[in-house]
């Protein structure tokens, strides 16, 4: 691993760590989005931005941004960002990695008397991770256009729409066209792999060729609920019966799909509930979800007819009826834009570092980003690709090493990003 990097690894570690210690203390690394933990955090943000010189202010979609004006603000903003948000017991890195290695790097441009063309912000957006509301990426959702009425009107269990949640963390409903933005030029964000990758190949980083598309459906099967000792089995209408069935198909068809080529393909039934769920009843109803995700849309269309098909022959097998079967969110796979990557690959390269291609399995910021702005990826390895768990990992030297190929590529694009642009801020 190079030493002699471009900006100061103890100073990004340091604050890796300040950010992730601020934690449920019973469940680390817990701090959900819309929590108070999650405000502190932001608060903690908010102060290290203010003292590395960034202008900084909460957009009427919730997210943190920190802005450095550039000699020329004309030709937009180069935008770096992540999220600060974790899932219960989640890790240290994840998302937070992101958020300070754009801190770091204008912390390092302003130390080295460089003043970009381009505007630079930092982005912590707002909630990336599901929310108690139902719902992801909400501060790039709402960055890009993306978050309608429907989604604000969502609520968590305690009765409150995420609509007042946004206004308790100082974003403004009423006025969410505002944060929707066409001025910035280049979106990069660095990441933990959640993989095994870099890690098993001993490379410093991967640059990301593709973001996955997530389809997520739901499933129901209805039949009768009787006694399991006195119904003979030849009359049951058992609901789970039919829903085992679907699961295994799920799998199988998924391990089929992804052994065809290159292209990604993984899907996963994460939720099964039974009713009435008691040892001595044949199960009357049962839900399932499941969650596909792929690089190539044509494999989703492929994997959703088939198991249409296959999950309706296990109803009826089972005596059951299947009154729902229901896209529940529907993402689409998301390329990261090739000259972005280009600059990434380069970055890597004239600082010695070993870099690979790879596609990202999991959802991102960066996807939504895609929509308004050239967007790209920077992996950096994790232990054993742990990751949304209190082992996640990912050592000094390698957020340093991600965030350096970041700053290189910043210095790059500043000089070859198109000169003109054709719109302004919103």
């Amino acid at each position: 691993m190079k030493t002699n990097l471009p900006l100061d690894a103890d100073r990004l570690w340091a604050d890796v760590m300040a950010l992730a210690d601020i934690t449920d203390p019973v469940r680390p690394y817990t701090r959900r989005s819309f929590t108070a933990l999650f405000l502190e955090g932001r608060a903690w943000l908010a102060q290290r931005f203010a003292e590395a010189g960034l202008v900084t202010r909460i957009d009427t979609a919730g997210n943190l941004i920190g802005r450095i004006e550039g000699n020329n603000p004309e030709l937009g903003v180069i935008a770096i960002g992540s999220h600060s948000d974790t899932v219960p017991s989640g890790g240290r890195f994840d998302g937070i990695a992101g958020v300070a290695t754009g801190l770091e790097i204008v912390r390092a441009l302003r130390q080295s008397g460089a003043r970009l063309d381009h505007t630079i912000e930092i982005i912590d957006f707002l909630a990336e991770e599901p929310s108690e509301y139902g719902l992801s990426c909400v501060g790039s959702r709402g960055m890009t256009g993306s978050l309608d009425g429907k989604m604000l009107d969502l609520t968590e269990p305690g009765g409150e729409t995420l609509r007042d949640a946004l206004r308790r963390v100082g974003g403004n409903p009423d006025r969410l066209i505002e944060a929707k933005r066409n001025d910035i030029s280049a979106f990069l964000e660095l990441h933990i792999e959640q993989g095994i990758v870099l890690e098993s190949r001993s490379l410093d980083v991967g640059v990301v060729t593709s973001i996955v598309g997530i389809r997520r459906i739901e499933i129901v099967f209805q039949g009768e609920a009787d006694h399991a000792g006195t119904t003979p089995m030849a009359l049951r209408h058992d609901a789970l019966a039919a829903a085992a069935n679907t699961v295994a198909a799920v799998r199988r068809v998924a391990e089929q799909l992804a052994a065809e080529g290159e292209n990604y393909f993984v899907a996963t039934v994460g939720i099964l509930t039974v009713e009435p769920s008691a040892s001595n009843i044949v199960p009357g109803r049962c839900r399932l979800v499941i969650d596909a995700r792929t690089t190539n849309p044509e494999l989703t269309a492929r994997f959703v007819g088939t198991i249409d098909l296959e999950s309706a022959a296990h109803a009826a097998a089972a005596k059951v009826t299947r009154p729902k079967f229901e896209t529940l969110s529907d993402g689409p796979p998301v390329a990261c834009d090739p000259d972005l990557r280009a600059a990434l690959r380069q970055g890597a390269h004239d600082l010695g570092l070993g870099e690979m291609d790879l596609p990202s399995g999991a959802g991102h910021d960066a996807a939504f980003m895609s929509r308004i702005a050239p967007s790209a990826m920077v992996f950096v390895p994790c232990r054993k690709g742990k990751s949304h768990a209190p082992e996640e990992w990912a050592d000094r030297e390698a957020i340093a090493a991600g965030a350096a190929v970041i700053y290189q590529a910043v210095r790059a694009l500043d000089q070859s990003l198109p000169r003109s642009r054709g719109g302004e801020a919103a």
